[in-house]
């Protein structure tokens, strides 16, 4: 039996689900995403740890495909048949194109962050060097090693205020990740239906899609197609901003959320109004 995942459930109204990346927890999307909803009320948001991650256990989960089908009988314990948006951070927006295309008639809106593109595994994507662009001396200076060296071998934007945000919404996850499990489920990462297949059905709903011009982990460039597979698609390649965009570039981060929730909200009122 696949494991319930453990979850924050915040807000009422029309229901989000937010689905991390790889390593890190719930506390990531909840670090970037309430910002944004302190100034859009009316959405129910859903903030899952995926096996073996934060506070759910792994047991029963080997492959991506179980991870995901943790997700979708999650979707069907908390939300059921009602329509929701979803938002998926790196291997989460992995995850959420498939959920996407397995829920297309329920699904009222998509957003991408630094999504994991086509190219699946780091050695076939196309990705920039590391560029620190933002410096501050010292700043790392009392840090454990380990975490000094995760945090300075992905960060463009090294400054007090980006520390902080990665001490408090990713480092935590990272300390708490089951590594066995994780290297279980890694071995087995490609999902059996590719969620970017040439016959993926065509979504039509508002989607955004947020993108690190410096992002050496996951790259831009691959990600270029989403536009023409999304109708209804908006994409930002953001300056000064690596892997993670959400705290390098917050406050564009949080614009560009606010104006794609204002298209879910329309969406949503549509869909009701039927």
């Amino acid at each position: 039996m696949l494991p319930l995942l453990d979850h924050t459930d915040l807000g009422s109204g029309i229901p989000l689900l937010a689905i991390h990346g790889w390593t890190p927890d719930r506390r990531l999307m909840q670090g970037c995403l309430e910002p944004v909803f302190a100034r859009v009320p009316g959405y129910r948001r859903l903030y899952p740890d995926l096996p073996g991650m934060g506070s759910t256990p792994a047991a029963g989960v080997d492959s991506s495909d179980d991870v995901l089908a943790a997700v979708d009988a999650f979707v069907t314990a908390t939300i059921g048949d009602e329509p929701f948006a979803v938002v998926g951070e790196s291997y989460g927006g992995y995850l959420a194109r498939a959920l996407l295309n397995a829920r297309a008639d329920q699904v009222l809106g998509l957003a991408l962050i630094c999504p994991v593109g086509a190219a699946l595994e780091p050695e076939d994507r196309t990705v920039p060097e590391h560029e620190v662009m933002v410096s501050t001396p010292g700043l790392l200076d009392g840090l454990p090693d380990e975490v000094a060296e995760g945090f300075a071998s992905m960060a463009v934007v090294q400054d007090p205020a980006t520390l902080a945000h990665y001490l408090a919404d990713v480092q935590p996850g990272l300390d708490a990740a089951d590594r066995a499990a994780m290297a279980r489920i890694r071995a087995r990462w490609a999902l059996s239906d590719d969620p970017d297949a040439a016959d993926a059905p065509v979504f039509a709903g508002p989607v955004s899609i947020l993108l690190g011009r410096q992002d050496s982990a996951v790259g831009w460039v691959d990600q270029l197609g989403f536009v023409e597979r999304y109708p209804h698609a908006s994409l930002a390649v953001l300056d000064a901003a690596g892997h993670n965009l959400q705290i390098e570039q917050a406050g564009p981060f949080e614009a560009l959320m606010v104006e794609w929730l204002t298209r879910v909200s329309r969406a949503a009122t549509r869909v009701a109004s039927r």
